[in-house]
């Protein structure tokens, strides 16, 4: 979950409730308050070092990982070549879940377009 402001006038309430309706474990919930284009997150740092082969990272919209699509791209390209899935519940790229083979076309086209950027 991530929030851009850190002084407490955003919530992460909405991102924790979607969070929590996929079967998200409380304890495997990462946070950060911080905009997306800083590199010092240290929430998405542990939530990465976490995962997993096999392990799903789920995320509330594509955004919430970083402030551009050729960022969501290397992001993901790092996770699939651990072995680790992903999910997006809301948003632009909800059809994203490089678990099925839909989703991987889908985040193909998405990537496709990152080059373009």
């Amino acid at each position: 979950m991530r929030v851009s402001k850190a002084d407490g006038s955003q919530s992460v309430d909405l991102q924790r409730d979607a969070l929590y309706e996929a079967s998200v474990d409380e304890q495997q919930l990462y946070q950060d308050r911080a905009s997306g284009k800083k590199d010092d997150r240290p929430g998405l740092a542990a939530c990465l070092k976490s995962l997993r082969d096999g392990d799903t990272l789920v995320v509330w919209k594509p955004d919430r990982l970083g402030p551009d699509l050729h960022r969501l791209v290397n992001t993901v390209h790092d996770l699939t070549a651990r072995g680790v899935g992903m999910k997006v519940l809301e948003g632009p790229g909800a059809a994203i879940d490089i678990t099925t083979a839909a989703g991987k076309l889908v985040f193909g086209i998405f990537a496709a377009l990152a080059e373009l950027e």
